[in-house]
């Protein structure tokens, strides 16, 4: 497994930023204090797999990205009077730019204003997450609107082209992609997609899907052409006055493309419009517990040709949805934090939705599986979810529930042995059981008060939400069994991770203990909710006297200490903030005004750092600490800096959450979805929270259990290094010679060793070989019985992306890695290759960083008997 973080007015602010000159690190200058340039703007974002970012101040000074940093070129380009102008992507260099007058972040829209040659052009990129509806929500759609208007009183033909690199649809660039027009009544539709179509076939952090296929459509009216090519290639021609290339085929990601071209327009005075959309089917969205699951959208029996005619049917509406919504939250925003506080939470809004995905379990209910971007790739990780919550908790029970279900229902499970929370549900798209620390095996390395506090809280949150603890009581084992982990363990914890576990282990943590003591208060408040007075008074008065006791054993000063038994130490105390956000009230006003006024004069110019160890810090709790005085003099305070370091940071991604106080500069973490606890403040305001959860509409309720699985019956035909020290393999780390996997290459000169090959500390692997560098090509014969079981197949441990040969047949891969032996599906021609007797196996691995390892072997693997 991966290293987790490293081992893991409304009006007014309804107006762009305009660019200005260049500011610290040669980023542009906002126009005022109040303005904000990111340092990534969101142009898609929809879920982990379908999200690009312009990484830029101007939308035609870079090519589009991936979240990920991989590049995924979007391009536009217009005709004004035969003249073409650049509008997106930094190619056709040849094409001219037309100039970038403004840039506007809202929660569903991201607004760019150009200027020339007689027109104002206002491109708006708009997804329509609208929080009240998870039908709506959870489609994979991004609308770009077209806006224009003349500025010097004539009339101009103007006509649009919008395209897209295949990079879209692929893991890495050198993958196959096929493209066609498509067939949807009303529209003009081509697709793109990988030829493999390995659906949830790969996992991993840094990984780009590569099953499903993307869409640009156009109303049928409005679109002049389709083409397909790269993209940059496409818009020459179109620039030039030719016609599009039109020819079906396949091709490298990295050498194809699609795009359309939109009927001209007659722009005078009055604003005149024209839109596309792009949009993404991924067939099957999650694997839970091994069972594939679809995206919420398509839970009524959808398939893409649904949700392109539906999105363009509902383009009117979803436009001015979510143009009031914007309006409405940002002035909502703004009247409880400020001007940039409301910009803050614009930029993260989409981000947090997009990186998770929703699906349907088998009562077409919502899940939501969140993915640890850049911190290792773990789905639906308890310590992710808990700083997301605020912007979920705040538009309402169906969305705070989502991503609490399939959580639950694995740890209520049998799977789940401890006595406390678990920390994962598995590597993003697959959920198929907890791979972080020990995983479901031991308790090395777990966050036992960390994600027992965690989930004790949210479930009190729900419950104050709705007035009663019926959504908790379906867990109440579970859960109590945590609270007393809590009320033995918590207090004062052992040597353990928390969820800054960058910051690695540390024992008698104090703002893990106040979370802790938030935790049992929030359980007593559960109990009370279900009519168990004496128990509710039970758990209060513990969480009340260990309360005192912190306040009295963590006390150093003008401050409150990191460890108990650390002085002169501190760090930020941002648990304590559901004390007041659920009326806990177990801790005195007095703790939380010497807490901020020693933050006041402890933060740097670019924030407050997490505590005395190092100076980085993390976005999120910094807000969360803001709140701690409900002071609007020391929000703001806390808040200016965070909105400069977003200002000036020379680092251009998605919104990290993790940086340096003092330089601006990135230490990890990209487009997480954690940045949805800038919203935490908005929890402190009752009806302001009740005005948007009463809004769901959603009404979700009834989830299903998870999934049932029946885990195969495997027996190796040949041994593995799990269970054999002497496998030998012979092996280079040198590119070898073509024809390395054939059955007759000669590898006498290659090293010869026993498997498994990798480094220490790699989670559950034997590593009797050591491997370091990128790349390692291995090579073993193994004899086989003369009858060949119906089951035969192939398992492998590997860390990262795996090919293997039979016998000189590409007859098995995998990207990305697992934390164990994993069946590995054949290749169209892979089981063939196999035959009675001997037969070579050769294996190629490639890693790309943290932990690495390679063991493979053939085995029989029958179906499993239900317990």
């Amino acid at each position: 497994m991966k290293p987790k973080r490293l081992t893991r007015s409304a009006a007014c602010l309804m107006t762009a930023t305009t660019l200005f000159s260049a500011s610290a690190f040669g980023r542009e200058k906002p126009a005022t204090e109040n303005d904000l340039i990111p340092p990534s703007t969101p142009l898609i974002s929809c879920d982990p797999y379908f999200s690009v970012w312009s990484p830029g101040d101007k939308l035609t000074d870079v090519e589009t990205t991936h979240w990920t940093g991989k590049k995924q070129p979007l391009t536009s380009v217009i005709r004004i009077d035969g003249q073409a102008h650049r509008v997106m992507g930094a190619s056709p260099a040849g094409v001219p730019a037309l100039t970038q007058k403004s840039l506007t972040v809202l929660p569903t829209r991201s607004i760019y204003t150009f200027e020339g040659a007689g027109i104002s052009l206002n491109l708006t990129f708009t997804t329509p997450a609208l929080p009240d509806d998870i039908a709506v929500l959870s489609r994979p759609v991004t609308y770009l609107t077209y806006d224009f208007r003349a500025t010097d009183g004539k009339e101009h033909d103007v006509s649009v082209f919008f395209g897209a690199g295949a990079e879209l649809v692929v893991n890495n660039p050198d993958q196959t992609v096929s493209w066609s027009g498509d067939i949807v009544p009303g529209l003009s539709v081509v697709k793109m997609g990988s030829t493999t179509q390995k659906i949830l076939g790969s996992k991993g952090d840094d990984h780009r899907i590569d099953w499903g296929y993307a869409y640009i459509a156009a109303p049928q009216g409005a679109a002049a052409a389709t083409g397909f090519d790269r993209p940059e290639k496409l818009a020459s021609n179109f620039a030039a006055g030719n016609t599009l290339a039109k020819n079906d085929g396949t091709a490298r990601a990295d050498q194809a493309g699609v795009g359309i071209e939109l009927k001209a327009l007659k722009v005078g005075d009055k604003p005149v419009s024209t839109w596309a959309m792009i949009a993404y089917d991924d067939i099957y969205g999650i694997q839970y517990n091994r069972k594939n699951l679809r995206a919420f959208w398509r839970k009524d029996g959808w398939e893409a040709k649904d949700l392109l005619a539906a999105s363009a049917k509902e383009y009117d509406a979803l436009q001015k949805k979510c143009a009031a919504f914007d309006e409405e939250l940002m002035g909502d925003m703004a009247k409880i934090g400020g001007e940039q506080y409301a910009k803050i939470t614009a930029l993260a809004y989409r981000q947090c939705f997009a990186a998770g995905k929703f699906v349907a379990d088998d009562n077409g209910q919502p899940l939501q599986f969140s993915k640890e971007n850049h911190s290792n790739g773990c789905i639906a990780t308890s310590d992710i979810f808990y700083p997301m919550a605020p912007q979920f908790l705040l538009f309402g029970p169906s969305l705070a529930k989502s991503f609490l279900a399939p959580f639950m229902e694995y740890a209520k499970s049998d799977r789940w042995k401890f006595p406390f929370a678990p920390h994962d549900l598995g590597t993003y798209p697959q959920a198929n059981g907890q791979v972080y620390g020990g995983g479901e095996k031991t308790e090395e390395n777990q966050m036992p008060v960390e994600e027992s506090g965690n989930v004790l809280i949210l479930m009190a949150a729900i419950a104050q939400l709705e007035g009663n603890a019926d959504y908790a009581s379906l867990y109440w084992p579970r859960l109590e069994q945590w609270a007393e982990y809590l009320k033995k363990e918590g207090f004062d914890p052992a040597n353990q991770l928390c969820t800054d576990d960058f910051s690695g282990h540390l024992a008698h943590n104090v703002n893990l203990s106040a979370k802790a003591i938030c935790g049992l208060g929030a359980f007593a408040t559960l109990c009370e909710l279900r009519g168990e007075k004496e128990k509710a008074a039970s758990y209060m008065a513990t969480a009340r006297e260990y309360a005192q006791r912190w306040i009295k054993d963590a006390k150093d000063g003008d401050h409150y200490r990191l460890a108990f038994d650390r002085p002169g130490t501190w760090s930020q105390k941002y648990n304590l903030v559901w004390d007041k956000i659920l009326g806990l009230n177990l801790f005195p006003a007095d703790v939380y005004r010497t807490e901020m006024d020693f933050y006041l004069k402890t933060q740097n110019t670019y924030g407050l750092a997490l505590d005395n160890r190092a100076d980085y810090s993390k976005l999120d709790w910094i807000l969360w600490s803001a709140t701690l005085t409900e002071d609007q003099k020391d929000f703001q305070a806390l808040v200016t800096p965070v909105f400069r370091f977003l200002n000036e940071t020379p680092d251009r991604s998605p919104m990290t959450d993790w940086y340096q106080t003092k330089t601006a500069k990135k230490v990890g973490f990209t487009a997480r979805p954690v940045v949805g606890g800038v919203f935490l403040k908005a929890l402190y305001d009752k009806p302001l929270w009740k005005k948007y959860a009463d809004r769901d509409v959603t009404k979700a309720k009834g989830w299903a259990s998870m999934p049932e699985y029946i885990a195969p019956i495997i027996t190796n035909l040949a041994p593995s290094a799990e269970e054999n020290d002497s496998v030998l393999w012979t092996h280079t780390t040198k590119k070898p010679a073509e024809g390395w996997e054939k059955a007759d290459f000669d590898d006498s000169l290659w090293n010869r060793n026993p498997g498994g090959f990798g480094t220490s500390g790699t989670p559950n692997a034997k590593a009797r070989t050591e491997w370091k560098s990128d790349d390692i090509w291995l090579r073993r014969t193994v004899t086989l019985p003369d009858t060949l079981p119906s089951g035969i197949g192939i398992i492998a441990h590997h860390d990262e992306d795996i090919e293997v040969y039979i016998n000189g047949v590409l007859a098995a891969g995998a990207t990305g890695f697992n934390e164990g032996y994993e069946i590995i599906p054949f290749t169209k021609d892979g089981k063939a290759a196999i035959k009675p007797g001997k037969n070579v196996i050769a294996v190629h691995c490639h890693q790309t960083g943290g932990g690495q390892y390679v063991d493979v072997t053939i085995a029989d693997i029958q179906p499993g008997k239900k317990k």
